[in-house]
């Protein structure tokens, strides 16, 4: 993708709140509607966008082929837009969708089944600024402030 991105149907609303990349794109996380599993992450630029949004499929810009594709063309396994969002700071899409089939490419069900990392932090309470020696209850979070 060149820096300059290719002329778009994006409405220019639209356009004005996304903040890309040098590269001209965006992250876009793929997320099943009606679970909340996070299937996905795939980049858009604004006609990338524009296309999920007025087409009701996933499209999204190859950084490897440098081309567009759409999600399911080839595999079989489509998503089908549900809803699209931006994050608070506009650099980021979430694509609610209806995931049929697998949505990796090494067809497992989400693009990140394969490879769990170990979490080794044994601690029981929050630490760090604002509370010391903290705990979760039921009730809330205790503990006193420094």
């Amino acid at each position: 993708m060149t820096a300059t991105p290719p002329p778009s149907s994006l409405d220019p609303e639209i356009a004005a709140r996304i903040k890309r990349g040098a590269d001209g794109l965006v992250p876009a996380i793929a997320q099943q509607y009606d679970t909340g599993e996070v299937l996905m992450l795939g980049w858009m630029d604004d006609e990338a966008l524009h296309r999920t949004l007025t087409t009701g499929r996933c499209t999204y810009w190859s950084r490897s082929r440098q081309e567009y594709w759409v999600k399911g063309d080839t595999s079989g396994h489509f998503q089908y837009v549900k809803s699209v969002a931006l994050d608070c700071d506009a650099d980021t899409v979430l694509v609610q969708v209806d995931q049929v089939g697998a949505a990796c490419h090494t067809g497992t069900r989400t693009c990140f089944d394969a490879d769990s990392l170990p979490v080794t932090f044994t601690g029981t309470g929050i630490t760090g600024t604002g509370i010391t020696g903290a705990g979760i209850t039921d009730a809330g979070i205790t503990g006193t402030e420094e």
